[in-house]
């Protein structure tokens, strides 16, 4: 979530914005320490931190604050059974900020590195109350976690820290998983050597790329990227996925189609010389074991929840 281009955009737009952050969480909660929601004054906003009783309640704190206006941050701790009869019985801490036009030159260099992060930013509150931000003097790449162990000081990251995944087709399917990939945790480079395939519009973490030559596009992937292949051209579908296992640095090649394709494509692989370690990498077909359809709609599905299951494994970026 882009958490502080949201808040400058309320304030140009209303004057005004809050900043939700669940800044502890112990046992059971329907969401992270960090996450977050940006409120509007006129009770719009982006982001959640759980839905239910907790964001409802979390979004009336948000309201009352900025009816007050600018002001130190509020903090409330909450039980979630006793408190909210909600299931989950864990406690979660909230911090609510307050922000105006004063804060615009703090905001806008944290919210230019969103879009070109990842980047860390140190954070404390200060003797107004107010929690103070800079950014920290180097990036730790791909590493950064969320850091609150109290107000006396925490860390938090911005910018992109979503997987790569490499599209290569955008056919029926190709534009399916697109669109099931948008509200995901991925950065999606979606390639077809076919301009007119590619629609008018994508979604936001969505990189169109016209490539007369798709395989030329691996050599400058990040390692441990995501390779799905779904090309109109099954000779190309071959020569992408034999240049992504051969690589050995890629944390998922996927590739579109049958066991029967599967089985064509491995006898031609290991003709061309490929080791079974590297065939072994090869996921085909695609998507979760046990979804059986074929409409691109539930292919994509399918595809996009086993790829969250990689980026989530342990040790996994």
């Amino acid at each position: 979530m882009l958490a502080f281009r949201h808040i400058i955009e309320a304030i140009e737009a209303e004057g005004a914005a809050a900043l939700v952050t669940l800044a502890r969480v112990q046992g059971s909660s329907p969401r992270e320490a960090g996450a977050r929601m940006v409120v509007r004054p006129s009770g719009g906003f982006h982001g959640t931190i759980g839905g239910g009783a907790l964001e409802w309640a979390a979004l009336a704190a948000a309201r009352d604050a900025l009816k007050g206006g600018r002001g130190p941050a509020e903090r409330r701790s909450l039980a979630l059974g006793p408190e909210l009869a909600q299931c989950c019985g864990g406690r979660v801490d909230w911090r609510v900020e307050t922000f105006d036009a004063r804060d615009l030159s703090e905001l806008r260099p944290i919210a230019a590195e969103e879009g070109e992060g990842p980047a860390m930013v140190a954070a404390h509150i200060g003797k107004d109350g107010r929690v103070q931000r800079v950014l920290a003097p180097q990036r730790r790449g791909d590493d950064l976690t969320v850091s609150l162990p109290g107000d006396n000081g925490w860390t938090e990251p911005v910018g992109r820290t979503a997987r790569a995944v490499y599209l290569f087709g955008a056919g029926h399917v190709g534009r399916a998983l697109a669109l099931a990939l948008a509200p995901l945790p991925f950065a999606v480079r979606w390639i077809d050597p076919r301009r007119e395939a590619f629609p008018a519009y994508a979604p936001a973490n969505v990189q169109l790329i016209h490539a007369s030559d798709p395989v030329a596009e691996l050599p400058n992937a990040p390692d441990e990227a995501l390779v799905v292949v779904m090309t109109h051209d099954h000779s190309l579908d071959q020569e992408i996925v034999m240049a992504a296992l051969a690589a050995e640095r890629f944390g998922y090649v996927g590739l579109v189609g049958s066991k029967t394709k599967r089985a064509r494509f491995l006898s031609r692989m290991r003709t061309a010389g490929m080791t079974e370690a590297m065939l072994a990498h090869l996921t085909c077909p695609i998507g979760v074991p046990g979804i059986e359809g074929k409409d691109p709609a539930v292919i994509a599905a399918a595809t996009a929840a086993q790829l969250l299951i990689v980026n989530e494994a342990p040790g996994q970026a």
